[in-house]
């Protein structure tokens, strides 16, 4: 586990409470307002960043990252953007992890070794690749490790106790749990339900454990913050972001003002959590 990112876990976890993951869009809706609002999340409370890598086919999306991508792709978003505001947020921010998300095509199209090593000198801790499953990882595993990247690997309802070990085998940083079957954004997991997958993949793992898919509020955060290590909310943050946007997708004054009213209260029902347990 990454230095940023292990401290991070050791300081929540002796503060008893979970990490708020708050995921945006590189470049979405623009270069200068992502980087803005990318430096103004952990002020808003956001524990670690997850910084999405916009491609024209996210799969596991829904409509609302889905939408995310494009904006961001209109306004010229490429690997080499995301990396600058990576790398630009580490000029104010030194202490708080960020992960890059995204999907296997742009990086292999920009090059395995060198997305590492160019990921890790803009100041990544790690990385999710959602179309990686554990029978691929090998493809991007060493090149991570070399660069002291975590490998993020997800799991599923679908992971049974059989899969499991196969997927903790190549993780590191933390497991994110994917609380519900399909896209982001689209419905919300029962507690009782993911509680008892939380519990079960605790059973095959020390790393700490996220969960996302579906946290739409303060109070769906607080919920799985009394289950697990982190929330992750990203549909809900993006959908934020797209209300308060032109016609023309274009930023408002109000647009990172709101996304980080929202951040503060999902932070807020975070940190409450276990108090009110």
């Amino acid at each position: 586990m990454t230095a940023r990112l292990s401290r991070r876990f050791a300081e929540l976890k002796a503060a008893n409470r979970a990490a708020l993951v708050v995921y945006v869009a590189a470049t979405d809706p623009d270069a200068a307002t992502a980087t803005a609002l990318m430096q103004a999340l952990p002020e808003a409370g956001a524990d670690v960043v997850e910084l999405g890598m916009p491609f024209t086919d996210p799969m596991a999306d829904g409509p609302a990252i889905q939408k995310a991508a494009l904006r961001a792709l209109k306004a010229g978003a490429s690997m080499d953007a995301t990396l600058a505001q990576l790398q630009a947020f580490r000029a104010v921010d030194e202490t708080t992890p960020v992960i890059l998300m995204g999907y296997y095509n742009p990086i292999d199209s920009y090059g395995v070794e060198r997305f590492a090593a160019d990921a890790a000198a803009a100041g990544a801790d790690g990385v999710i690749v959602v179309d990686v499953p554990p029978e691929e990882a090998e493809e991007i595993t060493p090149a991570l490790k070399r660069h002291d990247l975590d490998f993020i690997c997800l799991a599923t309802p679908t992971s049974d106790d059989a899969r499991l070990p196969k997927i903790v085998a190549h993780a590191s940083g933390f497991l994110y749990y994917v609380a519900v079957l399909g896209i982001t954004g689209t419905r919300s997991a029962a507690a009782e339900q993911v509680a008892r997958a939380v519990a079960r993949i605790r059973k095959h793992t020390s790393l700490p454990v996220a969960i996302g898919f579906g946290i739409k509020t303060p109070e769906n955060a607080a919920e799985m913050a009394r289950i697990a290590d982190a929330a992750v909310v990203g549909s809900a943050v993006i959908d934020r972001l797209a209300a308060t946007l032109t016609a023309d997708d274009q930023a408002t004054p109000e647009t990172i003002p709101t996304v980080a009213t929202f951040v503060s209260d999902l932070a807020a029902g975070v940190r409450g959590a276990r108090a009110r347990a």
